[in-house]
């Protein structure tokens, strides 16, 4: 499996909260190496913090040995207090800072203590409630602040359009109402089919399934069916309503084939395949998430959205339940043969593939090879600290 990196993290802006007192936080839309998008908040002071850090890690990077050597950006210490001004005019500067550090060599900008900082934490999710009621307020980068930095990123922009293809009314104060054609920006996709969107002065939860691109009707960024399954668990129980859902109860093992965009995911239990609602799912080995299914219920199914204005409507492609079970049974039995050949296998036969899948150890070159292939730099380096 190959080891997580992020392909880019982009500031999305800044929030004003009021607990346990008033403070700015930074939003940053990270994008990991499997395309997972996450939202994570972080004070300016963590982020100075982390710089510190870094430029210790790497001290010749830094310019700590030799200022010409810096390849690790700049970034100005906290102020002392820091208002709504000082921190919307960092915004830029910190734009930049992000942008830089990820394109920096892997040895950086893959290293643990860049991954680690920009990893959900749990407040990511469920930030501390103020005290007396008031709600954050959220500052959105303006759209010229990021001009700039758009050639840098190497996948699409976070900020994607998507129109309404049918009316939407809001069923709690989280989420918002939207109008048959409406245009909204998706400021984060949840994998349980609540994406988080603006429109104009206005933010909320929308249902993914109300929602298609302006700009790609095959819904390229959906992920293609695994038929190898990944284990996850049911979280709750669910009776299914359509034919092509399944019932669980809570605590059942399932393998889930094919992530869909609007919240049911096609799940393979033994023979059986069929939809099952994200929001009750939970990898196996996660830690499971307090308050998701609470807050919101469950998204409605895309196929149960109809609307004469979808643009899409003919384009998408869809798998049939029919495909999903016929793939699932080749697979099953691709399985199944792989199984009855080693158990067909004698000790002695199993123990010569064992050793011919191990690679023999290479020996140690010796200190003059490795000097000869370092670069003068690295040379001189080594002469220094002799």
């Amino acid at each position: 499996m190959a080891e997580p990196y992020i392909r880019h993290a982009q500031l999305l802006g800044f929030e004003k909260r009021f607990s346990p007192s008033q403070h700015y936080v930074y939003m940053f839309m990270v994008k990991w190496q499997d395309l997972t998008e996450k939202l994570v908040y972080r004070k300016y002071t963590e982020i100075y913090e982390f710089h510190k850090e870094l430029k210790d890690t790497f001290p010749i990077e830094s310019g700590q040995i030799n200022k010409e050597h810096r390849t690790i950006p700049h970034l100005p210490a906290p102020k002392w207090f820091d208002g709504l001004r000082s921190t919307e005019n960092r915004q830029v500067t910190l734009a930049d800072y992000c942008s830089s550090i990820l394109n920096l060599p892997p040895k950086i900008s893959r290293c643990p203590h860049v991954l680690n900082f920009f990893k959900v934490r749990p407040d990511d999710v469920n930030p501390t409630a103020s005290n007396n009621g008031r709600k954050p307020e959220t500052f959105l980068l303006k759209t010229d602040n990021t001009k700039k930095n758009a050639s840098d990123i190497t996948g699409p922009i976070i900020l994607q359009s998507y129109r309404a293809i049918a009316d939407y009314e809001k069923n709690t104060k989280s989420e918002l109402s939207v109008n048959t054609d409406d245009v909204v920006e998706v400021v984060e996709k949840k994998e349980n089919g609540w994406w988080f969107c603006q429109m104009k002065n206005k933010r909320g939860w929308v249902p993914a399934a109300y929602l298609e691109p302006l700009d790609s009707p095959d819904e390229s960024e959906e992920q293609e069916p695994n038929y190898e399954g990944e284990l996850h668990m049911t979280t709750q129980d669910y009776s299914g309503e359509l034919e092509d859902e399944l019932s669980m109860e809570g605590g059942e093992t399932v393998e889930v084939i094919h992530k869909l965009l609007d919240g049911w995911w096609v799940v393979r239990r033994g023979s059986k395949t069929g939809f099952f609602p994200a929001m009750y799912l939970q990898k196996s080995g996660d830690t499971p998430s307090e308050g998701t299914s609470k807050t919101k219920g469950l998204p409605p199914r895309r196929k149960t959205i109809k609307s004469a204005n979808s643009i899409h409507q003919q384009k998408r492609k869809e798998i049939s339940q029919d495909t999903y079970r016929r793939n699932s049974k080749k697979y099953l039995k691709q399985r199944q043969s792989v199984v009855d050949v080693m158990n067909s296998m004698t000790i002695e036969e199993l123990n010569e593939v064992e050793n011919k899948a191990q690679p023999a150890i290479p020996p140690r070159p010796s200190k003059e090879l490795i000097l000869d292939k370092c670069s003068e730099h690295t040379k001189n380096k080594i002469q220094v600290v002799n």
